[in-house]
């Protein structure tokens, strides 16, 4: 297939390029990309909520920086990419939900509130001087005693999941998520997965202060932000077991170097042995036929 150069075809939201390609979404995608890592997860008692804050210094105060949101009494979302934009996107879903709830009369639902921000982020990329919103967002709640969650994207596009993830390491916590996930986890259970799937999507580098959890109850179906001390006891369980896992692997992987050690050494010794096994009978050959050589020299000299 030929390739296009981008030259030209970014200066333009409107613009598609000759392979069908609109660049100003795909760098809208990097930038979510870029963003920390953001994930959802969806329980039997509930949908959670995970973020990684990633704290780069001391001196900011940690819950200055917002990456979960609270939209209604039973939805929240969570985000990934330029954060100045999703608030913005926050402050629309608020007013929408409600509006709803002085429309209808009843809360929003999770899939309406969605689509309604899907189709928002949609309008952003076919319209001349505006630009597409660099984020994405992790919307789940409690409707209709249903646990649901969605995943938006600067496109448009809406996808739903059971357990997903967005930003910096999504793939590497997807594929956590797709070996780990079972439809039946509890609350507990859910917290955990979560919280190890930013420590595989971020390489182990999690802190108290850098994550962040929320929680959307189906019982109650009421959001609820944890508190640190919280956060830490489930943190800290996460930490402990990968400390043993680690410890776990690095005794395997001695045990089997010195296996493959040994067995190297079982090898040259049965080499040697063979070695010396094949010397001894090439002696002993030698030795049968030294005598026979030694008569007919005594024929000879007779002779």
């Amino acid at each position: 297939m030929q390739q296009f150069s981008s030259a030209g075809y970014d200066r333009a939201l409107t613009v598609f390029s000759p392979d069908g390609r609109l660049f100003q979404i795909e760098y809208a995608r990097e930038a979510v990309k870029r963003g920390t890592t953001s994930v959802g997860i969806i329980s039997k008692d509930g949908v959670i909520f995970a973020v990684d804050k990633k704290v780069k210094s001391k001196l900011v105060v940690p819950t200055s920086i917002e990456k979960i949101f609270k939209i209604d009494e039973h939805i929240g979302t969570a985000s990934s990419g330029l954060v100045a934009d999703a608030r913005r996107l926050v402050d629309i879903a608020r007013r929408q939900a409600q509006v709803n709830k002085l429309q209808y009369h009843e809360p929003i639902s999770v899939t309406g509130l969605a689509k309604y921000i899907g189709d928002l982020e949609q309008m952003y990329t076919q319209s001349g001087g505006i630009r597409p919103f660099g984020i994405s967002l992790i919307i789940g709640g409690v409707s209709d005693n249903e646990c649901r969650i969605y995943e938006t994207d600067p496109s448009g596009a809406l996808v739903e999941y059971k357990a997903t993830a967005i930003g910096f390491g999504r793939d590497k916590a997807l594929e956590l998520f797709e070996e780990k996930f079972e439809d039946d986890l509890s609350l507990d259970d859910a917290i955990d997965l979560a919280i190890e799937g930013i420590y595989k999507a971020t390489d182990g580098k999690v802190a108290e202060d850098s994550v962040e959890i929320s929680v959307v109850d189906r019982e109650t179906a009421k959001y609820r932000k944890l508190e640190a001390d919280e956060i830490e006891v489930y943190l800290n369980k996460v930490l402990e077991r990968k400390e043993q896992e680690k410890k776990e692997a690095e005794e395997q992987t001695q045990k089997e170097a010195e296996e493959k050690e040994a067995r190297k050494a079982e090898v040259k010794a049965q080499k040697e042995a063979e070695k010396e096994a094949a010397q001894q009978e090439e002696s002993e050959t030698s030795e049968e036929y030294q005598p026979e050589a030694e008569e007919e020299d005594s024929e000879d000299n007779n002779a």
